[in-house]
């Protein structure tokens, strides 16, 4: 075997473990990764049954529902789509309706999404990003601006 022949070998072989170090590590985090949807992303792309993902947007005013001692319903708005939600857990301090917030969980069978973590802002001038970077998208709030119209910033905290 020439030098070259045992170069390209060892080049060769570097490629494959590397490369199969690099697919062994994506599938490894295709379980950790999760998208963020606006829910009027969430409406258009219609995600199938079981697909983990963030929605974030307001929490729409005269939604929230608790059924049972840690139970809750609620919806996520952007103004123009409503994602309705169920969540079973502690809700945050500063969870309100007319307030951003953002909910991770999997899509239900029965079309509503089931949350297994809820995120709110947590000052007045506080929203997160995506939920901003949404709300602009649609146009509905800008930066330095109060929140949008259809937000009760009077709400009173859930608890």
């Amino acid at each position: 075997m020439t030098r070259k022949t045992r170069r390209l070998t060892l080049i060769g072989a570097a490629l494959g473990v590397f490369g199969a170090a690099v697919g062994l590590t994506l599938f490894a985090l295709s379980d950790t990764i999760v998208f963020f949807y606006g829910p009027s992303e969430y409406a258009q792309k219609a995600p199938i049954p079981g697909t983990r993902l963030r929605i974030g947007g307001l929490v729409k005013a005269g939604t929230f529902v608790k059924e049972g001692n840690q139970t809750f319903e609620f919806a996520v708005t952007d103004t123009h789509h409503d994602v309705k939600v169920a969540y079973t857990g502690l809700l945050p301090d500063l969870f309100r309706e007319g307030q951003g917030a953002v909910v991770e969980g999997a899509v239900g069978t029965d079309g509503i999404f089931k949350a297994d973590s809820v995120l709110a802002k947590h000052d007045e001038r506080y929203m997160p990003r995506e939920v901003a970077d949404a709300l602009k998208k649609q146009g509905v709030w800008k930066e330095g601006q109060a929140m949008p119209e259809t937000a009760d910033t009077n709400a009173s905290v859930v608890k």
